[in-house]
C-alpha cells in the first residue's frame, strides 16, 4: 500500500502544526482509502542544527548518529509527503529546513504536497519550501492547502478550518497519492 507521511514542520512550544497535521491525516483517511497516512513529527527525532561533515548527497546513507539514521529510515519508508508548515518571517521553520537537509536520496522521486498556515496563509513559506523540495527531486503537486491564523483558528490557537478548503484539500490528497503511486515505478 502507498504510504504518505504528513510532516509536522515546527518544533516550538505552543505550536499548532500538530493540530493541522492530525486534521490533514483525518481528512485524508476519510477521502482516500488507497493509501496509509501517518503523522511524522520532526520534534520526535530531535535532530540538532545541520552540521554534518559531508553533504547528505555524498554520505551514501551513512550518517554520523542514530538520530539521523532513524530519520533517514522513516523518510525512506514513505512514498510521498504532505508538509504542514507554519510561516516564520516569510519562510519555513529552521527546524524543518534542518530535517530536510540532513538527508538527500531518501526524498528522491517521491510526491509532495504542501499545507501552510499563518497570518498571510503561509504563502511565502510554501514558496520557499517548494524550491527546497524541488531541489531534492520531489514532485510537488500544484494544489495547496493554505490556512489563515485569523479565520481558520479559534483564538489563533485551535484549528477549526472552514469547509471552503475541502475541495482544495481533496485535490492535494488525491494528487499526492496518485503521484506517489506513479513514482514508485521509477524508484
Amino acid at each position: 500500500m502507498t504510504k504518505i507521511g504528513i510532516i509536522v514542520g515546527s518544533t516550538r512550544e505552543g505550536r499548532v502544526s500538530t493540530q493541522v497535521a492530525e486534521w490533514v491525516k483525518d481528512f485524508a483517511e476519510k477521502q482516500n482509502t488507497d493509501a496509509e497516512f501517518e503523522v511524522v513529527d520532526i520534534k520526535e527525532y530531535g535532530l540538532d542544527r545541520f552540521n554534518e561533515k559531508l553533504p547528505p548527497a555524498m554520505a551514501n546513507k551513512e550518517y554520523s548518529n542514530e538520530k539521523i539514521d532513524a530519520w533517514s529510515e522513516k523518510i525512506d519508508s514513505l512514498d510521498g509527503f504532505i508538509f504542514v508548515t507554519p510561516e516564520y518571517n516569510k519562510n519555513i521553520s529552521s527546524s524543518l529546513k534542518d530535517h530536510i537537509d540532513y538527508i538527500a536520496s531518501e526524498w528522491n522521486n517521491k510526491s509532495a504536497g504542501i499545507v501552510s498556515y499563518g497570518s498571510t496563509l503561509g504563502i511565502a513559506a510554501s514558496m520557499a519550501l517548494r524550491s527546497t523540495l524541488a531541489n531534492l527531486k520531489l514532485a510537488i503537486v500544484t494544489p495547496q492547502g493554505a490556512f489563515s491564523l485569523f479565520t481558520d483558528f479559534e483564538n489563533m490557537s485551535t484549528f477549526k478550518p472552514a469547509e471552503v478548503h475541502n475541495p482544495t484539500m481533496e485535490a492535494v490528497v488525491t494528487d499526492v497519492v496518485n503521484w506517489a503511486k506513479a513514482l514508485k515505478t521509477i524508484r
